[in-house]
Formats: structure tokens, C-alpha cells, sequence
């Protein structure tokens, strides 16, 4: 029997004999059948499946199964040339079934009909070559082509506006998603890479040393809602009315999602201050409008955010407003880059650049002193640096441990700093850290109040966040962990450090 033809509960079946019986349920509740299964795609999958490893596994299933319906496999050992008319060159390509007989010339039947098997196959090499052709990622990255009048603005050397800074980040988008495969996201390092060669090409797009994070920010949130929700995709709901799925789901979340904003903008408006201005409360509301959005203005945003500085203050160190209602009426608080834009409107100091250069400076002196050698974090620093030899990655793990064990040179709490690898238990600002070795899945959050408030690329960008949200919400040092974040401050202020700070560090 045919897997195309397969019902739901034969789906349910395969799922167990492969080992993803924690599927079922979703699979059940979906109503995918063969011929859905078949279809499913990678954002599909994505949907159905939460675990990246579950999504990894059966998606090569879903491959293996299309190749043993379609015919022979063939697999690639060599990249192709790209030059067109290649395609009868066979240099590069290992045949796995079949071999040379599935290209022999006696491609018509005695009848003078044409071998559908032959069609099919060649059907198939197509994509084999396409696959083939995926381009490579390099550290050495090159901008795309801009369009004529985008170069024209970039070459007048001035500032975009928001429609022509949608546009360069569009085309970035585009690029990138040449040398990603399927409908993965871009790593961190991908993003810096970009980045970096964005505002060194066109210096004048990095605003008051804050250039990278607005546009690394504006980036990501491109990825991140560009690849709309699963049910809001055109040929998902054609494959939902082809293979008999419920009808109505797609516009039902719709509705439910425009209910949940509307809610929310309700309830920002009954917190609303009656003795605030008008001008004040159409700020608010702006920004809990544009905060619902998939993509915003963020240059709109930062005019805003400093237009109203003042009452933000006035409502955090004078009338002490809870942090929940600070963050429902100024919601763009939330962004790592809003949090260091506010500190530098503040301090008018570039918290991140400080702390990394802080981290890179006493990196060495931390890692060597012998308050910290029989550390947890040390003996694991020295167990993932002998698996690794790229100074990159060397340079990366050693400013994470250096960052982690701050507290432990002062003999402070550590764990008011950070929760390495566990749940997050304080109520003052704290970091959760997960893997914090492994670069490609370390995840840093900052917590506050024991609520998520930003989610961080790494340890430096973290730690910037922490000292900011203390600074920015007005939350005093807690004693246990005084030391460790004064000699922070007193760096980042220039200012003479106490002694005995000094001399803990060497």
C-alpha cells in the first residue's frame, strides 16, 4: 500500500515504529494522512513540531519516504559548475541506484512513446543540482547589489529614512536567506557579520555608536516575522482544503490574535495617568500600537522614547510605579537596544562597548586567580577549550566564564548575578544562562522580578543589560552582590575604584 494513501491512524503507527510516539497527539489533532505527510514542508514541521530534534529526525523520514515514492536517490559528493548546459556531465555525481542504466539513450519505448520513468528521473537530477548549488557562508562576507536609488541615497553619505531603511534591510534579508538551508534562521554570528560589514562600508549609518544594535535588532525582527505564522500561509491552507483539513482555523486565529491586542490596548488605557498631558498618553499609546507590530519604525521609536524621558523618569524614581506598569506603558523598555539607548540618554555612556572592553581587560586576571581555580565554571572552561582550537571560539568562552565569575573574585553570591543551567529564583534583576559554553545554542535572558524581560546574544550583551535594567528601573544593588557591581560601575564611570576592589581582581 501506498504511503500517499496511508489514513491517520497509519500515520499514528509509523510514528511509533520511528520512535516519535510524543507526535501522535499533534499529528491526531491536525489530521495528517499520507498524502499530508508527504506535503509537509519545513516550516510545516516547524509548526507541528516543537522539539528541534524530533523536527530534524522526521524531516529526513519525510525525505527518505519521497525519494523511495519518486525512485532512484542520488547523491551528491562534489559541487557542480553552475554554468548552464552542464546538466548531461555526470563529473562530481555517484549514482547510489541504477547507475549508468538510468540515463541510458534508449529514453522512447519500441511504441515511439516516451519513458515516463526517465522524466521522472531527470526530474529528480534537477533537484539534486539545485541542492548541490547552495551557497556556503563565509566569515568574509559581501553586500548584495542595493538598488540604483538606495545607492544613491547611501552615496549622499546621509541617513535613511524608514522606508529606505526597510529596503536595505529587506535586500540583507533576501541575501542572506541564500545561504541558509530550508527555513533556518540565521546564527548570531551571522547577524554580527553582516552587521559589521554594513557600517563599514556606509560608517554614517552607525547613530551615536548605536548604529549596530538598531540595525542588528531591525534584521533579526525582519527573519523573525517575515516567515509569517504557519496558519496565515496561502499554500498551507490549500493543502488544509486538499487533504480535508478542518476549515475556518486560519481566520479563527486571525480573530483571536486582533482579540488579544485589542485586550491588551484596553488595559494599557484604563493604567493611564488622567493627570498626564494629552501629548503624554498618545505616546503610550503609540508605542503599545507599534509594539504589536511585525515591523517597526524604529527610528520613530527612539524619538519617542526620548521625548518622554522626563515623565519616565519622574514615574520611576519620584512616584515609583511599579516595574510591570512602567513596562505596559513603555513597552520598548523590553529591547536590549531601548534598555541601552536609555542608559547612554542617562549616563551618556555606550554601556556594551564598556562592558566588553571591561570583560576583555580583566578576562585574564579573573581566569588566573586563584580565588576561582577550583570554580565549576573553570573546570568546565578547560575541559570545552581543549575540543577547540579557533581563537574565535577560545575568545568567546573565556569572556563567558569571565563574565560568570565576577562575583565568586569578590566572594559574593553568584548566584544573584546568574542562574547557570537552572530556574531563575531572585526578584532583583538576574541573568539565566543556558550552555553557556557551546556557542551555537548558549541562550542568555535577563529576569526581572522573576519575569523574562529580553532575551540576550551572549554573555557581554547580557551583563551590559543587567547593569543597565538597575540603572534604567532604579533598582538599588542588592548587598550580596554590592562589590561585584560596583566595580562594574566604577569602571564604566571612570571613576578611581576602591583599593580593595583593585585587589581582589589581581
Amino acid at each position: 500500500m501506498e504511503m500517499e494513501s496511508w489514513s491517520v491512524d497509519q500515520v499514528c503507527n509509523w510514528l511509533l515504529l520511528k520512535n516519535l510516539g510524543d507526535l501522535v497527539p499533534k499529528f491526531r489533532e491536525e489530521e495528517v494522512g499520507g498524502a499530508a505527510l508527504l506535503a509537509l514542508n519545513d516550516r510545516m514541521v516547524q509548526q507541528l513540531v516543537k522539539k528541534i530534534g524530533h523536527q530534524a529526525v522526521l524531516m529526513d523520514l519525510i525525505k527518505k519516504c519521497k525519494q523511495q515514492t519518486e525512485g532512484p536517490v542520488f547523491t551528491c559528493k562534489e559541487p557542480f559548475s553552475e554554468s548552464p548546459g552542464e546538466f548531461s556531465r555526470t563529473h562530481g555525481i555517484q549514482l547510489t541506484v541504477g547507475q549508468a542504466n538510468c540515463f541510458s539513450p534508449n529514453e522512447s519505448r519500441d511504441d515511439g512513446s516516451i519513458d515516463q520513468r526517465v522524466l521522472k528521473q531527470k526530474k529528480n537530477m534537477r533537484h539534486v543540482l539545485a541542492r548541490c548549488k547552495a551557497l556556503q557562508w563565509t566569515n568574509s562576507y559581501i553586500l548584495p547589489e542595493f538598488p540604483y536609488d538606495v545607492k544613491c541615497i547611501l552615496a549622499e553619505r546621509k541617513c535613511p529614512d524608514h522606508s529606505v531603511r526597510i529596503r536595505i534591510i529587506e535586500f540583507l534579508q533576501a541575501d542572506m536567506t541564500k545561504y541558509l538551508e530550508g527555513s533556518l534562521y540565521p546564527t548570531t554570528q551571522q547577524y554580527n557579520d553582516v552587521v559589521n560589514e554594513l557600517l563599514q562600508a556606509y560608517p554614517f549609518l552607525d547613530e551615536d555608536g548605536n548604529g549596530f544594535f538598531l540595525w542588528k535588532r531591525a534584521l533579526k525582527d525582519r527573519f523573525k516575522y517575515v516567515r509569517r505564522p504557519i496558519d496565515d500561509d496561502e499554500q498551507v491552507v490549500r493543502n488544509k482544503c486538499k487533504f480535508g483539513h478542518r476549515r475556518g482555523q486560519t481566520r479563527k486565529s486571525s480573530e483571536t490574535r486582533c482579540e488579544k491586542v485589542q485586550g491588551v490596548q484596553t488595559k494599557v488605557k484604563n493604567i493611564y495617568n488622567e493627570d498626564l498631558d494629552v501629548e503624554i498618553n498618545e505616546h503610550i499609546s503609540w508605542f503599545k500600537e507599534e509594539y504589536m507590530k511585525p515591523e517597526r519604525n524604529w527610528v520613530e521609536v527612539d524619538n519617542r522614547m526620548t521625548k518622554t524621558l522626563e515623565i519616565r523618569r519622574k514615574m520611576i524614581n519620584k512616584e515609583r510605579k511599579p516595574f510591570k506598569e512602567i513596562l505596559m506603558l513603555f513597552p520598548f523598555l523590553k529591547c536590549p537596544y531601548q534598555l541601552f539607548k536609555e542608559y547612554h540618554l542617562l549616563t551618556h555612556k555606550d554601556i556594551y562597548k564598556k562592558t566588553a572592553e571591561i570583560l576583555e581587560a580583566y578576562s585574564e586576571d579573573i581566569l588566573t586567580s586563584n580565588v576561582v581555580k577550583n570554580s565549576p565554571v573553570i573546570v568546565a572552561l578547560q575541559k570545552n577549550l581543549k575540543q577547540y582550537m579557533e581563537d574565535d571560539i577560545r575568545t568567546y568562552m573565556k569572556i563567558t566564564a569571565t563574565c560568570l565569575l565576577l562575583p565568586d573574585v569578590f566572594g559574593e553570591d553568584s548566584s544573584l548575578l546568574a542562574a547557570v543551567n537552572e530556574e531563575v529564583k531572585v526578584s532583583t534583576p538576574v541573568l539565566e544562562v543556558k550552555y553557556p559554553f557551546d556557542e551555537n545554542v548558549c541562550e542568555c535572558s535577563l529576569y526581572v522580578e522573576k519575569e523574562k524581560l529580553a532575551q540576550l546574544d551572549d554573555c557581554t550583551m547580557a551583563l551590559a543589560a543587567l547593569l543597565a535594567s538597575y540603572h534604567v528601573f532604579g533598582i538599588p544593588y542588592p548587598k550580596r552582590l554590592y562589590n561585584t557591581l560596583h566595580f562594574l560601575e566604577s569602571l564604566i564611570f571612570e571613576v578611581k575604584c576602591p583599593q580593595f576592589l583593585s585587589a581582589k581582581i589581581k
